[in-house]
């Protein structure tokens, strides 16, 4: 069976996801001792949430540990090719897009608040995410993560 946190592109995005987080918000979002491939699996067994999507014009989920995978009730593959847009109901995407670009002009934010859905349906209320720019060391943007450890379903 295929250990998806250890495919060397998912190790190495995780590695500008890490480095990205700690230059915007000044800490560390795991222990990063360790191999990147040890870090790669610390992040991906995380209790809390972490998502990424790329830098396309409709962006594309590209990386979701556990915890994020459970919450919107997907595997691996269905998870990275599903549109970023689509975490959200179409009634909360504008207020949704509005965030990423406040995020994407300042680097990031940490106090973002908002619903989202599953792929079941099941709504949840996302609380005090953080949203930050992806960059590699070159200071190219690749993409932006969130994480959060606070959400509620909603009936």
């Amino acid at each position: 069976m295929r250990i998806l946190w250890a495919d060397p592109q998912t190790v190495q995005w995780c590695q500008y996801l890490l480095d990205s987080y700690a230059h915007w918000v000044k800490q560390e979002l795991i222990q990063r001792n360790g191999t990147p491939l040890e870090q790669a699996k610390r992040l991906f067994n995380s209790a809390f949430v972490v998502a990424s999507h790329g830098v396309e014009n409709d962006p594309l989920l590209n990386y979701g540990n556990q915890a994020a995978l459970n919450l919107w009730a997907m595997d691996w593959q269905q998870f990275t090719q599903t549109p970023s847009r689509l975490t959200a109901e179409p009634v909360n995407r504008e207020k949704r897009a509005r965030m990423l670009e406040q995020a994407r002009t300042q680097g990031y934010i940490s106090d973002y608040c908002g619903v989202r859905i599953s792929s079941t349906g099941k709504r949840f209320l996302v609380d005090q995410a953080i949203i930050w720019n992806i960059h590699k060391p070159d200071g190219i943007a690749i993409g932006q993560g969130a994480t959060f450890s606070s959400w509620k379903y909603l009936s």
